[in-house]
């Protein structure tokens, strides 16, 4: 119900003809990296739903969310999928980027270390690899850290990209530790790599992922961007209610061949997905509190954080407001 009500605002938004396949809009997305919160864009992909909206969408592996935002930012793409940490340093540096959608709204990492380390006494003093600094991954790493009594200061944060090149660093002894999602959390834990601090059973509120775009693409090309978020809406609910389809999909996309990790994935997208991919309440004023605590001040982000919202309500019908 909540889906159709969304949808049905988009729709109203959206001047007709909008979606003709003779008027084919090109989109450059940036994705974060090969990940499970990614399906909803891949699901609307294979099933044709983009070009149904009359877009031409081109998805770019941009191995971080910091870096896809500081891409988007510059105006090298168009819209990218990261979380509310990328987003608050691109606008504490000078920018105008917004988060209109939400694929996740609780924290998906886990911590794990290297052989030997056990301890916060293990893991003073080494290195923590992360995929770029003012990332999830980042802001994952402090609160991590917290949960073994420990600050930033009392570790090296090293840049490494995505989980792959994380996990693979993890593997070689360069690093002591790093945080990973699906599906490269389920292949950390059958290289048994130790799981020090596993914040997904917490179901800690973030705004973990998002549908990200600039301002200025918010007030000049409003339908494009509603037109995407349908397309979207739609992938995630076929992702939700097609498992075979969407293990297929899964599976090709983030590179996954063993069954038992597929699964694993999937269950994790199914039971974090939000199916109205609405940023919540709880997401936006935990996180938002977070940020704060970290010097991240910014009069907008307060702003939204008060609301509940860091969805732009002008945008696509005020999806925010209709749910």
């Amino acid at each position: 119900m909540v889906l159709q009500v969304v949808l049905t605002a988009l729709a109203m938004t959206m001047p007709a003809g909008s979606a003709s396949a003779a008027e084919q809009t090109e989109l450059r997305v940036g994705i974060s990296e090969l990940v499970n919160t990614v399906l909803a864009f891949w699901m609307a992909q294979d099933a044709g739903l983009f070009r149904e909206q009359g877009l031409k969408v081109d998805l770019v592996n941009m191995n971080g969310g910091s870096r896809g935002a500081q891409e988007l930012q510059a105006g090298r793409i168009d819209i990218m999928h990261v979380g509310l940490s990328s987003v608050v340093r691109i606008n504490r540096s000078g920018g105008d980027v917004r988060l209109v959608a939400s694929l996740s709204n609780v924290i998906r990492f886990t911590l794990f270390a290297a052989p030997g380390v056990r301890t916060a006494a293990d893991l003073r003093g080494g290195t923590i690899a992360i995929s770029t600094f003012g990332s999830e991954t980042d802001t994952t790493v402090t609160l991590a850290l917290k949960r073994l009594g420990m600050t930033r200061d009392e570790v090296t944060l090293k840049e490494y990209g995505g989980g792959p090149q994380r996990l693979a660093a993890l593997k070689s002894g360069e690093i002591k530790a790093t945080a990973v999602n699906e599906p490269i959390r389920s292949l950390a834990r059958e290289q048994g790599f130790y799981p020090m601090v596993d914040l997904v059973p917490e179901q800690v509120p973030w705004l973990f992922t998002g549908v990200v775009v600039r301002r200025e693409t918010l007030t000049n090309r409003r339908d494009v961007v509603a037109r995407f978020l349908k397309a979207v809406m739609e992938g995630n609910y076929i992702a939700l209610t097609d498992e075979r389809r969407a293990k297929e999909v899964l599976a090709r996309e983030a590179k996954i061949t063993d069954p038992k990790i597929l699964d694993i994935a999937y269950d994790d997208f199914k039971q974090q997905s939000p199916r109205s991919i609405e940023p919540t309440a709880a997401a936006s004023q935990h996180a938002g509190a977070i940020l704060r605590g970290r010097q991240h001040r910014s009069r907008r982000l307060y702003r939204y954080q008060r609301s509940g919202r860091f969805a732009d309500e002008r945008c696509c019908g005020g999806v925010g407001a209709q749910i």
